[in-house]
């Protein structure tokens, strides 16, 4: 007989191997909530008792489970087959069965320009009509971070003068690699990590790339963390003196909780991407509602779009939202696609990025005479005189493929051609701090960094190692037509300086993600936005600003971009208006927030996108956070759990198991029927009508007239179109009629156009001014 090749032999011999890796996967096994007449032991062997009913053996069902979530929610993560899986799924009491998913990581002058005055300090401050001081800058407010962990060594987590831990806190400080207990403070209360999903997914962790405890190499998880809460630190500037200022998160007395939940990526050459499993998101979400956090910041999300039921953040952020805690999510970084926002549950607050009144400014001289304006925060410069320029395809190898000719990947440049001259790279593939790299590695002495017309005008800012300058779309294209026009380009890039308040701002950052939610478009989202666009706040020593293995740099504050950035922007505000209204709902927390935000910038002229045009809820939601103006907003939208149950209902949920006081009615309110403080219309045939409830929580003896500015070819009439109110906490119910009107061909009536209006309640001394966002698009 003839003897097997020794491929086949090999392939033979791993093929039991190499189908119990296909096979074997974590699934998440929910079960809704609690009854409430367990103990922990008895709900953990409950779940044992599930998986044993689809285990061979005792031993398998006790190896399989990852986490067993027993406190809020109710569920466990386990290593099943897809056939266990299904069995399960269809097992009396279990809401939804889902596989794992891997979810990514989506300041000195921030606050400032969000409106919030600055005190002498945060003890003896001077206004006590300033929002921090009402706010106590939110002191006995607890937030949790779901992150990459913390940096305890950085000024903005220190402790001096605060007083003791809140009473009601029943979390840890867990020890692990160079992190022991002394690293949690009366600033930063706790401390969680969860890794088994990820060393399920990718083995043990390497503790070369990642610290075996809540500590941040990462970077990320310090920073958003300083944003949020972080503590005044006076004389604060970046990379050799950029944004100079004093740092401060928006609620600087605030207590802290960190829950580290996210990783590196092992077979990835970068630091940059790190990776959250749905296991350990959901185990530390589970913990942080046991432990008695306030308000959550979850800068974290998927790049698909997933059912509410199987969403770790969502399904987490529902059982939060019973408990009256405050779930703020990003919405990712996928724009400026349609239907590319995330975390757009109707229970979270959901945040998209816009920018700043602060630039770092700097010129790329051109040897036609022309100077165009770009930023950096580089702290390097050339020499003051003339360089060769040159455009990345003109000295990239020849084997590059043509439509990445000018995007400077590893090891894609010639070191003969590049030495000595300034080189042009677009932006659109890899990242921009390694295109520097590579640059800098082909000998290089400064790069241009050029935006295609995907990203606009909008410049993120970088930490290169080399002179470097970062220019908008027009810019690029001019530098591009000049190298083209001659054979003797040559440019100069000057030094970059600070420039701030004569910005026009804000304006929405290109890459924040665009609704209409993918997962239902009945719920206008993002929510709001807040500043996510060259933020400065607080970084991991651990790493390098830019976070490569060639840059030593260590750097106590540092520059990102993100919608991670503007979400614990939004979460610092929830946190001082929890302080300021300890009793309101989270919904009515929102409310405020949404109904009081700007749609102007401050030149009083519309938000525009990256690109100029006027933007719209689709980018911006109710408009750009305002938080004094939050404190006190007139009127709210309130919503319980129950609500949030029957719009669940409304879109198709059978939620018989998920709680057992609670059955979905036979006609359950439509879905924009949700109290919600936006309205979104997705498929509007002749004539909706939609109600709302506004609470009173202003003045005793008011009255508010509505005004409306309704969209293109729509018509909208609110009725009563005034409301009386003869104390606080006095509710008011209202319909909204929107009808479209006989316009048929417009093209504003094409299948699935957005257009937009707002309504507003407005008090008869003008005080308060109520706005919602109204979204309509015709079936």
């Amino acid at each position: 007989m003839e003897e097997p090749p020794v491929f086949s032999l090999l392939v033979l011999l791993l093929l039991p191997l190499l189908t119990s890796c296909v096979e074997n996967q974590v699934y998440i096994v929910y079960f809704g909530e609690h009854s409430g007449d367990k103990t922990l032991h008895e709900i953990e062997e409950n779940h044992h008792s599930y998986l044993l009913s689809v285990k061979e053996s005792e031993e398998d069902a006790r190896s399989s489970l990852l986490y067993s979530y027993k406190h809020s929610i109710n569920g466990f993560a386990a290593v099943l087959k897809p056939e266990e899986a299904e069995k399960l799924s269809g097992r009396k009491g279990v809401v939804s069965v889902f596989k794992s998913t891997k979810y990514t990581l989506h300041t000195t002058r921030s606050w400032e320009f969000a409106g919030l005055e600055d005190p002498s300090n945060e003890y003896n401050a001077y206004d006590k009509d300033v929002l921090l001081v009402k706010a106590q800058f939110g002191r006995d407010v607890i937030v949790g971070l779901l992150d990459s962990g913390y940096w305890p060594e950085s000024q903005s987590f220190v402790d001096t003068g605060l007083g003791p831990v809140p009473k009601r806190w029943k979390g840890i400080c867990q020890t692990g690699n160079q992190f022991n207990t002394s690293h949690c403070n009366r600033k930063v209360i706790g401390a969680h990590y969860y890794l088994k999903g990820y060393e399920k997914a990718y083995g043990a962790l390497d503790r070369t790339r990642d610290y075996f405890s809540p500590l941040d190499k990462d970077g990320h998880g310090t920073h958003t963390t300083s944003i949020v809460g972080g503590r005044r630190v006076h004389n604060v500037s970046a990379l050799g003196g950029f944004a100079y200022g004093t740092a401060s998160g928006g609620a600087p007395l605030v207590s802290l909780a960190m829950y580290k939940v996210c990783w590196p990526i092992p077979d990835r050459d970068n630091k940059i991407e790190n990776t959250c499993l749905s296991e350990d998101m959901l185990a530390a979400i589970d913990d942080a509602i046991e432990d008695g956090v306030d308000v959550l910041s979850i800068s974290i999300g998927a790049y698909d779009p997933t059912p509410y039921d199987q969403n770790p953040i969502a399904v987490g952020a529902l059982h939060a939202v019973k408990n009256n805690i405050i779930t703020v999510c990003s919405a990712g970084n996928y724009g400026p696609a349609p239907y590319s926002v995330r975390n757009t549950a109707p229970w979270i607050i959901t945040v998209s990025a816009s920018s700043l009144d602060r630039m770092f400014l700097a010129a790329v001289e051109l040897g036609n005479g022309e100077k165009l304006q770009g930023e950096t925060v580089t702290p390097y410069n050339l020499e003051r005189k003339w360089y060769p320029l040159v455009r990345a395809g003109q000295i990239a190898h020849p084997e590059v493929p043509k439509y990445l000719l000018d995007q400077c990947l590893p090891g894609s440049l010639s070191s003969d051609k590049a030495k000595g001259k300034i080189v042009f790279c677009l932006r659109g593939n890899g990242t921009r701090v390694a295109k520097g790299a590579e640059v800098m590695r082909a000998g290089g002495v400064g790069l241009i960094v050029g935006n295609s017309e995907a990203f606009g005008e909008d410049i993120s800012v970088d930490s290169h190692l080399l002179p470097a300058n970062a220019v908008g779309y027009q810019n690029a294209m001019k530098i591009l037509d000049y190298i083209d026009s001659t054979n003797n380009a040559m440019a100069y890039i000057t030094p970059a300086k600070t420039v701030s308040h004569g910005i026009t701002a804000p304006h929405m950052a290109g890459f924040t993600s665009v609704g209409p939610s993918p997962v239902s478009e009945a719920v206008l989202k993002p929510d709001i936005t807040a500043p996510g666009l060259n933020i400065l706040a607080a970084w991991s020593e651990g790493d390098s600003p830019t976070k490569m293995d060639l840059d030593h740099r260590v750097v106590k504050y540092n520059f990102l971009s993100g919608t991670s950035m503007s979400c614990p922007h939004i979460a610092g505000a929830a946190a001082l208006l929890r302080a300021i209204h300890p009793t309101w709902s989270s919904a009515a927390i929102r409310s405020a927030l949404m109904t009081t935000a700007a749609v102007l910038n401050n030149k009083d002229k519309p938000i525009t996108d990256a690109f100029g045009n006027e933007a719209n809820p689709f980018l911006f939601g109710s408009g750009h956070f305002m938080p004094k103006q939050a404190a006190d907003p007139g009127l709210v939208y309130d919503a319980s759990y129950e609500d949030y149950l029957l719009y669940l209902c409304s879109i198709g949920y059978n939620l018989k198991d998920l709680t057992p006081n609670f059955r979905c009615p036979t006609n359950p309110p439509a879905p924009h029927d949700l109290n919600y403080p936006s309205i979104a219309i997705p498929q509007l045939q002749g004539t909706v009508v939609t109600y709302r409830t506004v609470t009173n929580v202003g003045s005793n003896r008011s009255v508010y007239y509505s005004l409306v500015k309704a969209p293109l070819g729509v018509s909208v009439n609110i009725y009563p179109p005034i409301l009386y109110f003869n104390e606080s906490g006095e509710k008011k119910t209202f319909t909204i009629t929107i009808q479209a009107e006989n316009l048929e061909g417009a093209y504003y009536f094409a299948k699935n156009k957005y257009q937009f209006g707002w309504y507003t309640w407005r008090d008869s001394f003008g005080t308060y001014n109520v706005r919602s966002p109204i979204a309509v698009a015709l079936a």
